[in-house]
């Protein structure tokens, strides 16, 4: 099994009564995850907090090479979610040791895609609820033509801190991988981890072509040299 510490946030012991669940669902979790894919040593830091994803009372993020957080409600712990959670986060694991989690909105799609088709590969079962959103009409485009854009909003793609639709970017991201693996039947989720974004652009551009609200085809935008205001710093992926 893959090398791991947990660190636990507990000095009010918050966490106290859920901590033999969280250890014995990360190790599942994890054993899981290594029938498909070499995991990366790593340090997995548990803390309770509000900061999670609706209905499912935790939230995840891996804001770095070899650390992954995970935010939740220690009332409302279960197993199940945790160790989806964990899942998703253990891809990301893996590809910040390849391209990287990736400051572009592209680069994010393509992560975020790839890490909920390889919860679906370990665990199977149906789309997290924020993978199976379905995009509002003309935003496939626009991701198109926003593609190479560092300044994205990733709050607004993946949040619905803006206009637009609550986790849009993780059903648009979802979409794409689906798209991409349908032409490439011989691939998954784990074999892609470490695949540069650019391979994946042929498929987002197939999706926007039949996003029909504009006659206009859509361009990729060049990148901009201003950092992405929030490149997987997910409060509540």
């Amino acid at each position: 099994m893959s090398i791991f510490n947990i660190h636990y946030l507990n000095s009010r012991n918050n966490l106290t009564r859920v901590i033999p669940e969280l250890r014995a669902a990360a190790r599942e979790a994890v054993a899981a995850a290594e029938e498909h894919a070499a995991l990366p040593r790593f340090d997995l830091v548990v803390r309770d907090g509000k900061d999670v994803m609706t209905g499912w009372g935790i939230g995840g993020c891996a804001p770095a090479p070899g650390q992954i957080q995970i935010t939740l409600d220690p009332a409302r712990f279960a197993p199940e979610p945790f160790i989806r959670t964990l899942v998703h986060e253990l891809h990301h694991l893996i590809r910040w040791d390849g391209p990287g989690y990736g400051k572009t909105l592209g680069e994010a799609l393509v992560s975020e895609g790839l890490a909920g088709h390889f919860v679906l590969q370990v665990l199977g079962g149906k789309p997290d609820p924020w993978d199976a959103v379905a995009p509002s009409d003309g935003l496939t485009r626009r991701a198109m033509n926003e593609w190479a854009r560092l300044a994205y909003d990733h709050a607004e793609w993946f949040f619905g801190k803006g206009k637009v639709r609550r986790w849009s970017g993780y059903g648009l991201g979802h979409r794409l991988i689906a798209e991409y693996l349908s032409q490439h039947p011989d691939e998954d989720a784990a074999t892609l981890a470490n695949t540069p974004v650019d391979r994946f652009r042929a498929a987002m551009r197939k999706l926007a072509n039949s996003d029909d609200t504009s006659d206009d085809t859509p361009e990729d935008t060049p990148a901009q040299d201003i950092p992405a205001e929030a490149a997987e710093t997910k409060k509540e992926d």
